[in-house]
């Protein structure tokens, strides 16, 4: 565990059920490279950190390894998963075409109030941007994909694009790393935007789809250069 992750400390984690609470702080963890990719999870560490019981701690664990983020070691505790560049490039692939099939249904059938609200939530992912708050801009960012998937009404699409957007949390924020791709994505998201409010449905579908395509073109060149 590096060191920068030994200095985090939590002030506790008391809300119920505390191995949801244990998980999202882990999953963080990952996202910000804290923990990073094959690091082992050492539990003694982590338990002192989070100030929580062995219990909920290894709860959250088999939680993470479910959603693909842990990898289990038989008889030897848990590490952070390693993913493959062609494996990050097939979990991209199908976010892709279930964000483009969920924008093209918002932009047909949405309700104006509820492409108003969108609007609004894209606006404070640019005060973000503009301020130069990569982690904020992200969770909004975030907020804003599971957003537009939700608006399509399509349950089995939202589920399923939710537990594949876990898996890629850690990718798309490494996407962000550098200034330029940062422009380029907040450019991509006015458009993509632009064509929701506009009700064009091929545009704002193909937009999306291409705006997650290169995100992974980012993040698989990371990748291949490790």
């Amino acid at each position: 565990m590096s060191e920068h992750t030994r200095k985090i400390r939590s002030p506790g984690i008391r809300r119920a059920p505390m191995h949801t609470e244990v998980a999202e702080h882990l999953r963080q963890l990952i996202i910000d490279g804290d923990l990073a990719e094959g690091e082992r999870i050492i539990e003694a560490d982590l338990s002192e950190q989070l100030n929580v019981s062995r219990t909920p701690l290894r709860e959250a664990i088999r939680m993470l390894a479910r959603e693909g983020l842990v990898e289990l070691l038989p008889h030897r505790g848990a590490k952070v998963a390693k993913v493959s560049a062609a494996e990050m490039r097939q979990l991209f692939e199908v976010i892709s075409s279930l964000e483009r099939l969920a924008a093209e249904i918002v932009a047909k059938d949405a309700k104006p109030i509820e492409i108003k609200r969108l609007r609004a939530l894209h606006d404070r992912m640019a005060q973000h941007f503009q301020a130069g708050e990569r982690r904020e801009y992200f969770a909004r960012n975030h907020q804003i994909h599971l957003k537009i998937v939700e608006l399509s009404g399509n349950p089995i699409l939202i589920e399923t694009h939710a537990a594949l957007m876990i898996r890629a949390r850690h990718f798309r924020y490494q996407a962000l790393a550098g200034q330029d791709r940062w422009n380029e994505a907040m450019a991509e998201h006015e458009a993509i935007m632009q064509a929701l409010e506009s009700g064009d449905s091929e545009l704002a579908g193909r937009l999306l789809k291409d705006h997650v395509a290169r995100t992974a073109a980012v993040v698989e060149a990371s990748i291949l250069t490790l």
